[in-house]
């Protein structure tokens, strides 16, 4: 049975259409790319320009997500230290 996945070579990446597009800033496309071994989500955006058509890019960190401490205090009740409340 053939594997349908690709491996992601070095230095190229790749582009889906983004069918599931809530609003105007949100990316038209959306992949990922490797560049020197390290993975990056790619966005793109189609844009209308003096010259016509046109496609923004947006490349950011693939990373793991980390939630601010703010973020995790308001999720748990607890403070960033994970201290208890008594």
């Amino acid at each position: 049975m053939e594997n349908n996945r690709q491996e992601q070579r070095n230095n190229s990446g790749v582009l889906f259409r983004n069918d599931k597009r809530e609003n105007e800033k949100a990316p038209s496309y959306k992949g990922n790319i490797t560049v020197d071994g390290k993975d990056y989500w790619l966005s793109a955006w189609v844009k209308e320009g003096k010259s016509g058509k046109f496609m923004g890019l947006a490349v950011s960190p693939k990373e793991e997500y980390k939630p601010k401490p703010s973020e995790r205090s308001k999720a748990t009740g607890f403070d960033s230290d994970d201290s208890m409340p008594f």
